[in-house]
């Protein structure tokens, strides 16, 4: 059987916890081999991130339980890849 391998996330979360530690929370769940989280905007209260997952069998409910435990929430699920190999996106006409 083949799960979720990678997730792309748009998460809104409080200026604490740090990034760092939502990272390192994330990446110590079963399933999860990687963590990636980038800021992209910043606000009096809140930080807009981008958090990239990327596992064997990430379970969805788990992380986004644990980014919530943290007072974050999950805004949007921008990707998703599940199977037995990534499939990374190409640039077609549409996209120049």
């Amino acid at each position: 059987m083949t799960g979720i391998r990678r997730l792309v996330l748009d998460v809104l979360k409080p200026h604490h916890p740090s990034t760092i530690e939502l990272a390192e929370n994330l990446s110590v769940i079963d399933g999860v081999t990687g963590v990636n989280i980038g800021l992209y905007e910043v606000d009096q209260k809140t930080e807009n991130i981008k958090i990239t997952i990327e596992g064997d069998q990430i379970d969805y409910n788990v992380i986004r339980q644990s980014i919530e435990n943290l007072g974050a929430v999950v805004h949007s699920i921008d990707e998703v890849a599940a199977g037995n190999r990534l499939v990374e996106e190409v640039e077609t006409l549409q996209d120049r």
